[in-house]
């Protein structure tokens, strides 16, 4: 795929990005919230220089979503982190950033926007449901991005991304680690870290330690969905 293939209309391009290293292609989209006041503001800075981030897409509350960096190009809204082994992940996704400063509801109009934009995403680049993650999914310790206000299992009944079905599983710590990280997750998170990103995409409403649900989700998830690194 060529940058011609990609719809590319900016009305505010951002100087922000690079070429995709090691000769890698999207596998992966990667949900942000922008964490800011507006949508003009995170505009601003994704498209300020100094600030050195970027996303391919930013969605406004009213459901416009504007490119921002050509799809084929690297931008840069992952940051340190990992994802089924791949530590670059900026040169292996594509970045949406929702605009929402992460203290409240997405709106409809958002979603609906998202949800379209995502199935044209995932066909361009052949990039199936388990492909689409959020940001606190590959860098637990350090964000917790789009967070617990945002419908993951919205997207997964309209086959967007993946959820989870409890059932039978070993229990303990050992075994939760061992099958996020077969999912995708980062081996080298911390415990605490790993249960906090998992809940905060399949389970936001929970509470204290590790139980087993959190153990019979995360083996579904592995026997399911695991990543191919």
């Amino acid at each position: 795929m060529t940058a011609a293939d990609a719809p590319w209309t900016p009305a505010f391009p951002s100087p922000n990005f690079g070429e995709r290293r090691g000769g890698l292609r999207p596998s992966l989209i990667v949900l942000h919230y922008t964490a800011m006041a507006t949508c003009a503001a995170a505009r601003d800075r994704l498209c300020d220089p100094k600030a050195e981030v970027s996303a391919h897409w930013l969605i406004a509350e009213d459901g416009s979503a504007e490119p921002l960096v050509p799809e084929p190009a690297r931008a840069w809204h992952a940051g340190a982190g990992s994802w089924g082994g791949r530590s670059d992940v900026n040169s292996a996704s594509i970045g949406i950033e929702l605009a929402n400063p992460g203290d409240r509801p997405f709106p409809e109009p958002q979603m609906a926007s998202l949800e379209r934009l995502l199935a044209e995403v995932m066909a361009r680049w052949d990039i199936s449901p388990a492909g689409v993650i959020a940001h606190s999914d590959m860098a637990p310790a350090r964000k917790s991005d789009p967070g617990p206000r945002f419908d993951w299992r919205r997207l997964a009944l309209a086959g967007l991304s993946v959820w989870p079905e409890a059932g039978a599983a070993e229990a303990g710590e050992a075994a939760f680690h061992a099958n996020l990280t077969r999912f995708g997750y980062p081996p080298d998170a911390p415990a605490p870290a790993l249960l906090a990103a998992f809940r905060l995409r399949f389970r936001p409403w929970a509470g204290g330690p590790l139980d087993a649900t959190d153990c019979a989700l995360a083996a579904d998830l592995a026997r399911r969905w695991p990543a191919a690194g």
